[in-house]
């Protein structure tokens, strides 16, 4: 960073309204911030060394909604925030407050990380919170490098930038918990080695743990309360957040994985009437949230919105907002380099403003959008609101994530009864929820395992959650978990216990992996990661979210068959990717034909679907053409072996996979005409040699 000069504090210019944030020139720098409602705007200026005040300067001009000017003398480097004049009237839902500093929405970076401290922020805000840094602008992240997959081919895996090397022993101490330690050739090595294409980074932009957490001395691991929508986050930086974070992007793009965020805006760290001012709610509190009404349908601004469980609820419907998000969403991708989103509780972006629609404002305008037309979208389709549930309501060029297929997987492998029908419909794509010839098959997004959520190793070692670490009286966290600890709640000894935990994880892993749809994989699923039963761990910056990379003989066997079962389905066109004859979204087709099977050989008919003490059944994937491919995949959820009348096929049924066989080395070559006996609680893929 070069040396920063003291501003000439006379030089101060009109500026330009445009380009929002601090832009450096020729002589000092141009500021420019969104604040309609204010009777002025002070630009404050910080010592880099100190953060004591240096100057305070208003902004000379308003042009419409925007407040700017020009400072001459400003460099590179140069700390900043605002304070905000103006009338501060409940009923107006004003929150102007001079007192308070205010985070530049538009700020490229912060000088440290935003931590919630009462007593700092009581009177003058400007010792807690981190000052904005004026920088220079960087370019265009290259585009040529992107490794650009298919949905079809796209296989995510979910990971905390710090959760993924704080613990590995082979990353340097100073790059554990940081980008650059994702940029380290062992952690890419294992990525690759997995067979993942693109990691999905939980949030990154800066954010400020709440204070009810602080004040139990805990902290928001997870990340989801931003205070900027620009700013990668200082904690994950060891000097510079940008360079690093645009290091670790072209890292993972050179090993052949891209790189999708996490995104967070349906609400931020301010919270609700009491929650602290931080930047958004300084510059126009009344445009930038949504409000309850009351009986004559008048804005309440006593009362915000929720829809987000934490406070406020962000009204992407405003023009200005929608500029906001636009331009960080673009950002991220053209400077930053990233390949696309996750949209956090994603129905309120749908808001327009406060019902949902397909056709909202904010869809329209990702959708024209010639930077952000052909990245990955994402969607997590609900929120916490009125009518907040729209899993398969989103446009057609979205994923998104399915609860649906999570909640059936598991059902159908604990063994619940009546679950084989609904299984059967998620392993092909979901198409009662993402119809046929409306949404292509892989619309889906399907997951076992999420951050919020068990681990898998979890999901089948314990019957309830333990979430005591999180002070919360094991009160949070989902109670309808779906899991089994098949006979000792957590850790045992007890080896035939421990065998079927190890062979229902890769039921589970194989079923998302042989799925139809986008899988989802949790990272960390592949080490058996264990969170000790702590199904909400957003609060738990420590070993209990941290990957473990210390691997037992089990563990090493658990990642060798996830590594094949990915290898399996990217060398296949059928098993990542159908294209039925009578679904018109695609003119293409690639299959012609797919079989139902009772386990007597026989076809399956209404009824058998119906019966709720069926467990087992087989279904058949023939592709179309002389050399197409031809599968059979076999499921047995019972607690007894069954035996397996198998289809005719052209010369014999080679086993690819069987679930039983701890790690594929162990599975024999085994091949079969016309029958195969299925262990309990396994499946098996069969290939037509």
């Amino acid at each position: 960073m070069s040396k920063i000069a003291e501003p000439e504090s006379q030089l101060v210019t009109i500026g330009l309204p445009k380009p929002l944030g601090a832009t450096l020139t020729a002589s000092g720098c141009n500021f420019a911030v969104h604040a309609p409602n204010a009777q002025s705007v002070v630009l404050c200026l910080f010592h880099a060394d100190t953060e004591e005040p240096l100057l305070e300067i208003p902004l000379p001009t308003r042009s419409g909604k925007i407040w700017h000017g020009h400072v001459e003398g400003i460099q590179q480097g140069q700390l900043y925030g605002y304070r905000v004049h103006g009338s501060s009237q409940s009923e107006t839902g004003h929150c102007f407050n001079p007192d308070k500093l205010l985070i530049d929405p538009y700020a490229r970076k912060l000088n440290r990380p935003a931590v919630w401290n009462s007593r700092q922020y009581q009177g003058d805000s400007q010792f807690m919170l981190p000052k904005c840094v004026v920088c220079e602008p960087c370019g265009d992240f290259p585009t040529e490098e992107k490794p650009n997959y298919s949905a079809a081919e796209t296989i995510l895996y979910e990971a905390h930038v710090k959760g993924l090397t704080q613990l590995h022993p082979e990353v340097p101490k100073a790059r554990q918990g940081k980008f650059l330690g994702v940029c380290e050739p062992v952690v890419l090595e294992h990525l690759k080695a997995l067979g993942v294409t693109a990691v999905q980074l939980m949030p990154v932009m800066a954010f400020m743990p709440e204070p009810f957490i602080t004040n139990k001395g805990l902290t928001n691991y997870w990340g989801y309360n931003p205070v900027n929508y620009f700013c990668p986050d200082p904690r994950y930086a060891i000097d510079d957040p940008i360079s690093e974070f645009r290091t670790m992007v072209h890292s993972l793009h050179c090993a052949g994985i891209e790189v999708i965020l996490d995104v967070v805006f349906n609400h931020t760290a301010e919270g609700g009437v009491d929650g602290p001012i931080l930047s958004f709610k300084g510059f126009d509190n009344q445009a930038f949230y949504l409000f309850e009404h009351n009986e004559f349908g008048i804005p309440d601004y006593q009362r915000y919105l929720n829809n987000s469980g934490c406070g406020n609820s962000v009204n992407t419907a405003h023009p200005f907002v929608m500029k906001l998000v636009m331009d960080a969403l673009r950002y991220w991708v053209q400077v930053m380099g990233v390949d696309g989103f996750r949209f956090d509780l994603a129905a309120s972006l749908g808001r327009d403003p406060y019902d949902f629609t397909g056709q909202s404002g904010f869809f329209r305008a990702l959708r024209q959008d010639p930077v952000l037309e052909n990245v990955k979208l994402i969607a997590e389709p609900w929120d916490l609101g009125i009518g907040g549930y729209r899993l398969g309501q989103f446009p057609s060029y979205w994923q998104e994530c399915n609860d649906k297929y999570r909640d059936q997987v598991r059902a159908f492998w604990r063994g619940d009864k009546g679950q084989t029908r609904d299984f059967a419909t998620r392993l092909l794509g979901s198409r009662d929820i993402f119809h046929k010839d409306v949404r292509a098959i892989t619309s889906s997004v399907n997951m076992i395992t999420y951050h919020d959520g068990f681990t898998l190793q979890d999901l089948v070692s314990y019957a309830e959650r333990h979430n005591e670490a999180n002070l919360e009286q094991n009160r949070d966290g989902h109670g309808h978990n779906l899991s089994a600890n098949y006979g000792v709640e957590g850790l045992t000894r007890d080896k035939h216990i421990l065998a079927l935990r190890e062979r229902q994880k890769r039921n589970l892993f194989a079923t998302l992996l042989l799925s139809q749809g986008v899988p989802h994989i949790l990272g960390g699923d592949e080490l058996s990661r264990t969170q000790h039963g702590n199904n909400n761990a957003y609060c738990q910056d420590n070993e209990i979210s941290w990957f473990d990379w210390e691997l037992t003989q089990s563990k090493q066997d658990f990642l060798a068959f996830c590594s094949g079962v990915i290898r399996l389905r990217k060398q296949s066109e059928l098993l990542s990717y159908l294209n039925l004859h009578d679904d018109h979204y695609s003119l293409q087709f690639n299959v012609a034909k797919v079989g139902w099977y009772r386990p007597d050989g026989e076809r399956k008919v209404e009824d058998d679907w119906h019966d709720t003490n069926n467990q087992a059944f087989a279904v058949e994937l023939k592709g179309d053409g002389p050399q197409a491919e031809h599968w059979l995949m076999l499921f047995n959820a019972s607690d007894h072996d069954v035996n397996f009348t198998l289809p005719g096929c052209e010369a014999c049924w080679r086993l690819v996979l069987d679930t039983r066989y701890a790690h594929p080395g162990e599975m024999p070559p085994f091949s079969m005409l016309d029958s195969f006996t299925l262990a309990y609680k396994s499946l098996c893929l069969l290939n037509a040699q």
